[in-house]
């Protein structure tokens, strides 16, 4: 019944207040959001075509996706991100492209 209330008051609240739960219960999060989409799905009519009727209850069960993806972002450690990294491809990257182009432009000003 706990986590049920819990689930209920990070839905109704959004994001903001999933990062202020502390800890939270990502299981029970994701199987009330899964549970959600599953039941607003089985409630569209039947003539609409399946990808509608798919977003139709994907944007029903946004507030239980946003709670879910809140709390798994919040228990995630920051140094987890691979920022560093990533800086790093991205420089060698375009390091690779525009030093050749700029060799290029230079060579065509002589």
């Amino acid at each position: 019944m706990r986590t049920f209330a819990l689930i209920l008051a990070l839905a109704s609240a959004g994001p903001a207040s999933a990062l202020a739960a502390e800890p939270a219960d990502l299981p029970a999060l994701e199987r009330a959001w899964h549970s959600c989409v599953r039941d607003a799905y089985d409630r569209q009519p039947e003539h609409d075509s399946k990808p509608g009727r798919e977003r139709n209850a994907l944007d029903e069960c946004k507030p239980h996706e946003d709670a879910y993806v809140a709390a798994l972002m919040a228990a995630r450690p920051n140094a987890d991100l691979p920022l560093n990294g990533w800086a790093r491809t991205w420089a060698s990257y375009v390091s690779f492209v525009v030093d050749p182009v700029k060799a290029w432009i230079e060579a065509l000003r002589r």
